[in-house]
């Protein structure tokens, strides 16, 4: 895997900028902003996608497969993490000499002279991300923007504006959110992730530490969060009352939240009310979930953090309708909904389907779950179980989607499954269309499929939907 080098000396002028695995989500926004801004853009990626064919469409030439003729003429290159050192258009760049930037660093040199508001944590921040830009675009402003999934309403997951505010999605998986020069930092939590990177929980917290003390204006931070709380307990240390107030918003449910969440209704799409110094403001949203109701307050603090009418930014936030791959519906077949979403932790797969009981009604929810990495799978295998059975009628465990890491002997979707105390309730199923066969069998009229990982899970949609069309169309 490339990690990347965050002490690299960037030069001034980057030239035309070639993108390796260009089709992901963070990496094809990125090209979209210097193709905004008149760079000669062009990149590589394993396959063809509606990312790609938009790219292509805005002026990159973007070539489906690696080899080191793709580089062409480039002047510097830009990779992902989960890229490995064999790739041959990263060892040409290196041969040649070519500035090779980390995606995190390419955007950092890009942003420098805006005034950054930052999302991170290990959950929430791509549906955060875009509840900042859409209630920025309600209050009438025109910011630019990088998230990690498309915004449905905008069809874009970045976009150039004329504003001096930048809002991003800061990666926390491999550190390099500590490369941004961030005003506004918001935090939605920090629930232990990404340890095969960090090594230790306490490395993990030291690095949201360092990101929120870099904050030059405020830090917006989580209340209910174990991890959040030890981490503004650091921030603030040695710090006045008066300057702790001043720099540290926190908001939750927690009664003492600067942003206190209460009132949350979950029956359809989750209705709730802040409260902020002294007055509360209503909202429905258009989207289900009470973590939804939570991420919003953030987003309302750092909206009211940067000086909008309180009421006002919550109705813009209001019109937040979502982004791709969370909680995503692909169809309905003889009364089953299949959805996608990108949950990929324990926390994060909870609160998915938490959401997705509030709007099934009298139907079962049926899972998909495609275990990511083999280091996360190993380390979770029990936490997963729990809470796929617990929130969950019936799962099926897909194969393990590596991604950046090789195969771990013995190290399966099975040890997952092995882990549910009532095995009636999981079958593991690693052969997709066989997966596909087994949901069409299982599945009634009322049921929710909901598809889980970060991977490629969203790829066995089609199959689903086909296979439950042979049985029940």
């Amino acid at each position: 895997m490339i990690k990347p080098d965050l002490n690299l000396t960037i030069p001034d002028k980057l030239g035309s900028v070639h993108f390796v695995g260009v089709g992901g989500s963070g990496m094809s926004g990125i090209a979209r902003l210097f193709l905004n801004r008149g760079y000669t853009v062009t990149g590589s990626d394993a396959k063809d996608s509606p990312n790609v064919k938009a790219l292509r469409e805005l002026g990159a030439t973007v070539y489906i497969g690696h080899a080191a003729a793709n580089v062409g003429t480039a002047d510097s290159l830009v990779v992902t993490g989960a890229l490995w050192q064999d790739n041959p258009e990263y060892v040409l760049a290196n041969e040649r000499g070519l500035p090779v930037l980390h995606r995190a660093q390419a955007l950092a040199w890009l942003i420098r002279q805006h005034r950054l508001v930052s999302v991170a944590g290990a959950h929430g921040k791509t549906t955060s991300t875009g509840m900042i830009v859409t209630g920025l675009l309600g209050l009438g402003q025109d910011p630019s923007f990088v998230n990690g999934g498309v915004i449905e309403s905008l069809g874009v997951s970045s976009a150039s504006g004329a504003d001096d505010l930048f809002v991003v999605e800061a990666d926390e998986s491999d550190g390099s959110f500590l490369l941004y020069h961030t005003a506004v930092a918001l935090v939605t939590n920090v629930d232990p992730d990404h340890l095969d990177h960090y090594g230790s929980l306490e490395a993990f917290e030291a690095a949201f530490v360092e990101f929120s003390r870099n904050a030059s204006e405020l830090v917006v931070i989580s209340s209910d969060d174990v991890g959040a709380v030890r981490v503004t307990a650091a921030i603030i240390a040695g710090l006045s009352d008066a300057d702790a107030a001043a720099r540290v918003v926190t908001f939750g449910e927690h009664p003492d939240s600067t942003v206190r969440v209460h009132s949350i209704t979950t029956t359809g799409p989750v209705s709730f009310s802040v409260a902020w110094r002294g007055q509360d403001y209503s909202a429905t949203l258009r989207i289900p979930g009470k973590h939804n109701a939570i991420n919003a307050a953030g987003a309302f603090a750092v909206l009211v953090g940067l000086g909008f009418d309180p009421a006002a930014s919550l109705d813009a936030i209001a019109g937040f309708g979502g982004t791709q791959r969370r909680f995503e519906l692909h169809g309905t077949v003889g009364g089953v909904s299949v959805y996608d979403d990108y949950a990929h932790h324990p926390t994060e797969v909870a609160a998915a389907l938490a959401a997705a009981r509030t709007v099934v009604g009298t139907g079962r929810i049926i899972a998909v779950h495609q275990p990511h990495l083999y280091s996360r799978t190993r380390l979770f295998a029990q936490e997963f179980a729990e809470t796929l059975e617990t929130f969950a009628d019936q799962t099926i465990v897909l194969g393990v989607y590596g991604a950046r890491e090789d195969p771990e002997p013995g190290v399966t979707g099975a040890l997952v499954s092995e882990r549910f105390r009532d095995p009636s309730h999981v079958a593991y199923v690693p052969d997709w269309q066989d997966a596909a066969d087994y949901l069409a069998s299982i599945a009634r009229d009322g049921d929710f499929v909901v598809t889980l990982g970060c991977g490629d899970v969203n790829r066995i949609v089609p199959q689903l939907l086909a296979s439950l069309e042979k049985v029940r169309g």
